[in-house]
C-alpha cells in the first residue's frame, strides 16, 4: 500500500494554526486516526471538510448520536424486510445482499480513492462504542456474518474524529490515536479568521467587537462562553444593522449588556448575569463622587 503525500496547509476558507497542520500531517503520514477535540465551534467538523477539499479526496461523514452503535458503521441487516418479501414470493429473498445495508465505514473502505472519513462526535455515544470500533479502524477491515466476506480497504482513508469532551475516551482507543486539541484562537488568528469570512471588513469594528467578544468570554460565572461561530454570527448582525465602533466602546461587558447580545448570550442565565452587571455599573455610576 502506498503511502500518502499529500501535506495539507489550511486552505482559503479555513485559517489552521501551525500546530493543527502539523497534527493533521503527522496523523496522514502515520495513517492513523487524527482525534480532535476543542470546544464547540472551533471548526473541529468543518477541519475534515476543509481537509477534504484540500487534498481532493471524497469526504464521507458518520455523525454520531447518542443511540449508534459501532455495527451501524459497519453495516445493517434488514431482516424483517426479507421476511416480508419471502412471504410475498419476492425472488429477492434469495441474494441475501439485498438486505444489507452499507455503513459509512463500508463505504470508506471501498472507496475507489482514498476518503476522509468523518466520524463526528464520537463523545455522544455510550462509552462501548469507540472500544468496539478499534479492530476495524486498527486493521482497515471487518466480516460480514451474512455473505461471509471480508470487506477490507484498499486504500486506508484518512479518519478524522471529533470529541467534545463530553465523555473520557477509552485508553486503548486513544492509543491507536494521534490527538491535537484546538485553542480558542488568540486575537491575531481570530482576526484572520474574520478577514476570510468577511474580506474587507472595517478593521475598527473588527477590533472594538474582539474587545468585546473576549471580555464576555472571561467574564467569571459565564454558564457558556461564545464560540468562534457565534462571534461570526454576530459581526455580521453588527455590519447588516451598520453598528459603529464607537457602540461597542461604549458598551464592553462589565459596563452594558451589547447590542444584538442573542447572538452571543445562549441561556437565560448569562442574560441576567449582564443585566445585574449593567444594573450594577449604573448604580455604582449614580453614586457622588463615582
Amino acid at each position: 500500500m502506498s503511502r500518502p503525500t499529500d501535506r495539507f496547509e489550511g486552505t482559503s476558507d479555513y485559517i489552521a494554526t501551525q500546530d493543527l497542520k502539523i497534527a493533521v500531517n503527522a496523523a496522514v503520514t502515520l495513517e492513523r486516526p487524527l482525534l480532535i477535540k476543542g470546544e464547540p465551534g472551533t471548526g473541529k467538523t468543518v477541519l475534515a471538510y476543509e481537509l477534504a477539499k484540500a487534498l481532493n479526496a471524497p469526504l464521507i461523514t458518520w455523525h454520531v448520536k447518542s443511540t449508534t452503535k459501532a455495527h451501524n458503521g459497519l453495516y445493517e441487516y434488514d431482516a424483517v424486510s426479507r421476511l416480508r418479501d419471502s412471504q410475498l414470493g419476492d425472488e429477492r429473498v434469495h441474494d441475501v445482499r439485498n438486505y444489507l445495508k452499507p455503513g459509512k465505514l463500508w463505504e470508506a473502505f471501498t472507496s475507489p480513492v482514498r476518503p476522509v472519513l468523518l466520524i463526528d462526535e464520537i463523545d455522544k455515544a455510550d462509552i462501548e462504542f469507540p472500544n468496539d470500533l478499534l479492530q476495524e479502524l486498527d486493521r482497515m477491515e471487518f466480516f460480514v456474518q451474512e455473505t461471509g466476506e471480508t470487506i477490507k480497504a484498499d486504500v486506508r482513508p484518512v479518519v478524522v474524529i471529533t470529541s467534545n469532551n463530553e465523555k473520557e475516551l477509552p485508553d486503548a482507543f486513544l492509543r491507536r490515536c494521534f490527538f491535537h486539541y484546538i485553542r480558542f484562537p488568540d486575537d491575531a488568528t481570530m482576526k484572520a479568521i474574520v478577514e476570510v469570512q468577511f474580506p474587507g471588513i472595517k478593521p475598527r469594528l473588527v477590533s472594538e467587537a474582539l474587545k468585546s467578544f473576549y471580555e464576555i468570554r472571561d467574564t467569571p460565572g459565564l454558564k457558556k462562553k461564545p464560540s468562534t461561530s457565534e462571534l461570526l454570527d454576530w459581526l455580521k448582525l453588527l455590519m447588516v444593522d451598520d453598528v459603529q465602533p464607537e457602540t461597542l466602546r461604549e458598551t464592553h461587558p462589565h459596563k452594558l449588556i451589547p447590542p444584538l447580545h442573542g447572538a452571543l448570550l445562549k441561556n437565560e442565565q448569562d442574560v441576567h448575569l449582564f443585566e445585574r452587571l449593567a444594573f450594577l455599573n449604573r448604580r455604582e455610576g449614580a453614586r457622588p463622587g463615582g
